[in-house]
């Protein structure tokens, strides 16, 4: 088997388009019926029902976990309404890499920082899709491609097998469809997006 990974040159919002298309390409002929997305502020949970309405698919939007740096959660209710009504999920969550307090361990911090080594959107991929089977909206073993990207936007999409929390071991990933070609760590990222 041979498929080419798509890389990014700039970390950039506007990334997001392209890897839209990189995964429709990959959903043809597929049996694939989910994409697991994360979306901190629902642009991107808006711009992918747009962009994958007649695709067939369902979307599993995994925003940040409620008082995660803030008493608000900046994802809109009234749009995690409206997605479900569309058939879609929204689930708020644990992010297991970020629960160093609750389990009094750096464990997850030094996953969460590997995982950076190949991108910040592959962390987030990691855990959205670990968090989306916890919740029971996507089966262990269940095939799916998972989004995710650096800061805003998205810039990264794996084919990833999925499984929950309690049975890491056989979490898989098939492939990479694409990603930063010049991962920026958190802080880096952070700093690039400020202000615009």
């Amino acid at each position: 088997m041979e498929t080419k990974i798509a890389y990014f040159e700039d970390v950039r919002a506007d990334n997001t388009e392209a890897t839209f298309s990189l995964v429709r390409q990959r959903l043809k002929g597929s049996a694939i019926k989910k994409l697991v997305l994360a979306s901190t502020t629902g642009a991107i949970a808006q711009r992918a029902v747009r962009f994958f309405r007649d695709d067939g698919v369902k979307l599993i939007v995994v925003p940040h976990q409620f008082y995660f740096k803030r008493d608000t959660n900046p994802f809109p209710q009234e749009l995690a309404k409206s997605l479900r009504e569309m058939g879609h999920e929204v689930h708020f969550a644990t992010m297991l890499f970020h629960t160093d307090g609750f389990y009094a361990s750096s464990k997850a911090t030094l996953m969460a920082n590997l995982l950076r080594c190949f991108s910040q959107g592959v962390k987030v991929c990691f855990e959205i899709v670990l968090m989306a089977t916890d919740g029971g909206l996507v089966a262990s073993g269940e095939q799916v491609i998972a989004i995710a990207g650096t800061a805003r936007g998205s810039d990264t999409a794996l084919v990833m097998q999925a499984a929950s929390s309690q049975q890491l071991k056989r979490l898989r990933v098939n492939e990479i469809l694409c990603k930063p070609l010049n991962p920026l760590n958190i802080d880096e990222a952070l700093e690039t997006f400020k202000g615009g």
